[in-house]
């Protein structure tokens, strides 16, 4: 955990979480710096495991270390790969992330340098959230 809120401190962080992967399966490490509301940072790496499902992505062990250190809103994420182009979160990441800033600013990097900034918003629109449930509650015959 650390406070700062440079977008190049972002991408650093993501870069040298990128480093900490265990990917001995797909070799496909990634990185990932999640910047909260208030401005603490916090770092995840994917982790592979033989039995595939159980696999974890940086960002969503970056949204983990956050959440339970009582952060709930985020501001910015850095994804790095060794990719080109920069390669984005999967569908699941995205879901995740959406959960708690759907309109969340990303920057992918990589390992050469190039880099891509958008929206969390514009690689996932309508995503599904509480909203979709509740309707469904009330949609419900007794």
């Amino acid at each position: 955990m650390k406070k700062t809120t440079t977008m190049k401190e972002l991408e650093k962080l993501a870069v040298e979480a990128r480093k900490m992967a265990y990917a001995p399966y797909s070799k496909y490490k990634v990185g990932a710096a999640l910047l909260a509301d208030d401005g603490n940072i916090y770092t995840g790496c994917n982790v592979e495991n033989s039995s595939y499902g159980i696999t974890i992505c940086a960002e969503r062990t970056a949204v983990a270390k956050a959440v339970s250190d009582g952060h709930r809103k985020f501001k910015a994420i850095a994804v790095a790969t060794a990719s080109s182009p920069p390669g984005p979160p999967c569908g699941i990441c995205r879901q995740t992330l959406a959960e708690f800033s759907p309109d969340l600013d990303v920057i992918l990097v990589n390992t050469r340098g190039e880099k891509r900034r958008t929206k969390l918003s514009k690689l996932y629109p309508d995503h599904f959230d509480a909203r979709h449930l509740e309707s469904a509650k009330r949609g419900r015959r007794k």
